[in-house]
């Protein structure tokens, strides 16, 4: 029987926005902490790289919280926040107008995984793609790949693209950010389950499940999965399901990257790493690269 797996981008219905922003905060969940402090280090470096005028266009912007860094240093024409979850994505923006009033705010509700025509406002501006939070990382590697070279699609050749990635590190440190004490973590993995039953007529029987985090050496990357505590049968639009104490379901990865596995995704990706700024402790990457004509990179 083929494992059972829920692509990562579904957990972020209203509810599922929110408690990752809860995650962000947790003392244990180190990456949004470390790539904050990073970015308002390095952003006037990454300003003086890029130039003024560009627009800058965040993929999975959720609440945008490390953007005002960027766009404080960097004087865009035009900010881009693109987000799957709507009304999260609308509220958010309209947030960070009030920082930045004079500032043209053009939320884009779209799944980021496939080329999206940018709005006719920046269609001839220069563009900076923004993807903090290590996201890249959710992905396998051929996914990540043709994500990069979606990008390209929407920012066009000769834009640029800020992403963070986060490092390979002490296998506790980890395990630890996925799963915390207080249960934010399992609560967000959980909701997945109600998500389901609420929005595709499921019935789900949500407490027999638990949240699980484990460290994949193999593949580099932390798994998140949903782990039956018992056999149980459920029907999701009418089609019915069962699964035995033991099963799990697959739900997301977080892939690690040593400083050469990341400039290689880059680079098949279609994107030429120009420069790359860490933090003091190497735990987190922010790396600047161009986006290159299709056939140059390797």
């Amino acid at each position: 029987m083929a494992r059972r797996a829920i692509p990562a981008r579904w957990f972020y219905d209203r509810a599922g926005s929110e408690l990752f922003e809860r995650i962000t905060r947790l003392p244990d969940y180190y990456p949004t902490r470390v790539e904050t402090a990073l970015l308002e280090r390095i952003a006037p470096e990454v300003a003086a790289m890029v130039g003024p005028g560009r627009a800058v266009v965040e993929f999975g912007s959720g609440s945008s919280i490390k953007t005002p860094h960027l766009l404080e240093a960097i004087a865009p024409a035009a900010y881009v926040p693109i987000d799957i979850s709507g009304e999260f994505l609308r509220e958010s923006a309209a947030a960070l107008a009030s920082d930045f009033p004079k500032l043209s705010i053009l939320p884009v509700e779209a799944d980021f995984m496939h080329p999206i025509a940018p709005p006719a406002e920046i269609a001839s501006l220069p563009k900076l793609g923004f993807f903090p939070g290590s996201t890249i990382g959710n992905m396998v590697a051929r996914t990540a790949v043709n994500l990069l070279r979606a990008m390209v699609e929407t920012l066009g050749v000769g834009s640029m693209l800020l992403i963070g990635m986060d490092r390979i590190k002490d296998v506790d440190v980890l395990t630890r950010a996925y799963d915390d004490a207080q249960g934010v973590t399992a609560a967000f993995n959980l909701n997945l389950l109600h998500r389901i039953n609420r929005e595709l007529d499921a019935d789900i029987p949500v407490d027999a499940f638990r949240h699980r985090a484990i460290w994949n050496d193999r593949y580099a990357r932390v798994e998140m999965h949903l782990d039956a505590v018992r056999d149980m049968a459920f029907t999701i639009e009418g089609e019915r399901f069962t699964m035995a104490a033991g099963e799990t379901i697959h739900t997301e990865n977080s892939h690690k990257y040593g400083p050469r596995d990341a400039r290689l995704l880059l680079r098949a990706g279609a994107w030429t790493p120009i420069t790359e700024w860490t933090d003091p402790d190497d735990n987190f990457a922010l790396i600047l690269a161009e986006a290159q004509p299709p056939g140059t990179a390797p």
